[in-house]
């Protein structure tokens, strides 16, 4: 993972639960133009052990995991090249 990078969008999912704030995450990078970078805000525990992994297995590439003491910051970059449909968390 590179280092930060200031994103195109923010997304606080702080307080959502698996597999939602997954869902949200994916939905808002499908909006996002190709090549752009997301970031993505998730609480400890369950959300960061499953959203980071099911988003790399949906094509996303994960650039950088901050540690932000209260939660994590989660920079996600939307691929330029079209990927598979599937969901998953």
């Amino acid at each position: 993972m590179s280092q930060m990078t200031a994103p195109d969008a923010q997304l606080d999912l702080r307080g959502t639960p698996c597999p939602l704030n997954f869902v949200r995450a994916k939905l808002r990078l499908e909006k996002m133009l190709p090549g752009s970078l997301l970031e993505v805000w998730l609480d400890s525990g369950e959300p960061m052990e499953q959203v980071p992994d099911s988003l790399t297995m949906e094509g996303y590439s994960i650039e950088h995991i901050d540690d932000r003491a209260d939660f994590f910051a989660v920079q996600v970059r939307r691929p330029v090249t079209p990927i598979a449909e599937s969901s998953e968390c």
